[in-house]
């Protein structure tokens, strides 16, 4: 007999302006983790919207706009454009500062997801993955297909390392049907959240740009009545405690302390550079 997850907590976070904050480190990242942010970002932009200079450490940012390319700087000593649909990771280790500008113009929306790394990684060397659009992952599906951002899915797969057991992905189907999203057996974490048309998720009508948590074991249903997007997050839990800092997040005091420097460090060389 198949299982479905069923519904625990369903929440449209905390807007601000043009974001979302569907996850944040301090309320639902505990429950959550990996997952330990969420921001879903919707405006009208003009070429050069977006977010100067800012750093991180001990976790990975995962971001993925489908409208508009975007141009990115990062501290690792990447720049360039990433094409609209294309997926940056910036696992920042021990310290990294980037910033992304988008090129579009009229209507854009997309994704920040931040995931809290193992004790072995919340240190390393930063690592800034730039994925083109022909790039990510699709798995074929009756109706749609499955855009893998992070994971696996099927038989297709990322090439980003996530270093622990999760998956993210955005199930795009075409027409009104039903699916069952596969989940992992040892994935004790999932949510999901109505991208785009309308869909019934777990039983339960969701609304656009709303994160419903799901407990249980099993399978998603999602049963739509048109074209729609639905971003999906599962994972094994992080079995780290989060320590938090501004927009770090490490398993452990002397890590965050530790890496912190290092940020300053970075901050003065790239005020010295005239970039901050």
């Amino acid at each position: 007999m198949t299982s479905f997850r069923h519904l625990l907590s369903r929440t449209r976070g905390q807007s601000q302006g043009a974001i979302t904050r569907l996850i944040d480190p301090y309320v639902l990242g505990e429950k959550l983790k990996p997952f330990v942010f969420l921001d879903y970002f919707e405006a009208r932009v003009q070429p050069g919207f977006g977010f100067g200079m800012h750093p991180h450490s001990g976790l990975a940012t995962l971001t993925w706009q489908p409208h508009t390319d975007v141009r990115y700087h990062d501290t690792t000593g990447q720049s360039g454009v990433l094409p609209a649909g294309g997926v940056e990771w910036m696992n920042a280790g021990g310290g990294a500062w980037h910033r992304g500008h988008l090129l579009g113009q009229g209507m854009a929306k997309g994704i920040q997801l931040w995931v809290a790394m193992p004790p072995e990684i919340e240190e390393a060397t930063a690592v800034g993955l730039y994925i083109p659009p022909a790039a990510v992952p699709l798995q074929a599906l009756p109706d749609g297909q499955m855009r893998v951002l992070l994971g696996r899915y099927g038989n297709s797969g990322s090439s980003i390392p996530a270093h622990q057991d999760m998956f993210c992905g955005v199930l795009e189907l075409r027409n009104a049907t039903e699916y069952h999203v596969e989940v992992p057996s040892g994935h004790d974490v999932c949510w999901a959240c109505l991208f785009e048309g309308q869909a019934m998720i777990a039983g339960v009508r969701a609304s656009r740009a709303e994160l419903l948590v799901l407990g249980g074991a099993g399978r998603i249903k999602v049963k739509t009545s048109g074209p729609a997007a639905v971003l999906i997050g599962t994972a094994k839990r992080h079995e780290f405690p989060l320590v938090l800092g501004g927009s770090s997040v490490h398993t452990n005091p002397k890590s965050l302390m530790r890496s912190q420097h290092r940020i300053r460090q970075l901050g003065r060389e790239l005020a010295q550079a005239g970039q901050l």
